[in-house]
């Protein structure tokens, strides 16, 4: 037996059923559209430079003790980061007490005096990136 109330009931259940259906249809939809957007907002957003430093020194050639420079550029550091040389000695690098704050945009500029003679291989460091390495040979 069916009363007045129950067909009601039943309308009612078979309304929001089907509104819900509905919704649900339109919530897949939209879903699609949304992912292909989130790559396209992904790829505008600047990547991080990845670090890197260059170095090159004023002269090739050197007398003992005379001062020469090395200059070059970061990126991918802080600005103000400081930078160190390091030297090659018995086959391991060592930083030597030559080292200099890098400027607002990423140069530096250091003074450099070496004492021991022949080919010195050198490279400029700032925590684990390091320059490609170049030579200064000592007369």
């Amino acid at each position: 037996m069916i009363s007045k109330r129950g067909s009601l009931r039943t309308a009612v259940v078979g309304v929001i059923g089907a509104a819900s259906l509905a919704l649900a249809g339109t919530a897949m939809a939209a879903t699609p559209a949304a992912a292909a957007a989130a790559p396209a907002a992904a790829t505008q957003t600047a990547a991080p430079a990845k670090a890197a430093i260059t170095a090159k020194p004023s002269v090739s050639s050197v007398r003992a003790w005379q001062l020469f420079r090395v200059t070059g550029h970061t990126t991918g550091i802080k600005a103000g980061s400081k930078v160190t040389l390091q030297q090659k000695q018995h086959g391991k690098w060592v930083s030597l007490p030559a080292s200099v704050n890098t400027t607002r945009s990423g140069s530096y500029s250091l003074g450099v005096k070496l004492g021991l003679k022949g080919r010195n291989d050198l490279r400029i460091v700032s925590g684990k990136t390091a320059s490609a390495d170049f030579q200064v040979t000592v007369r």
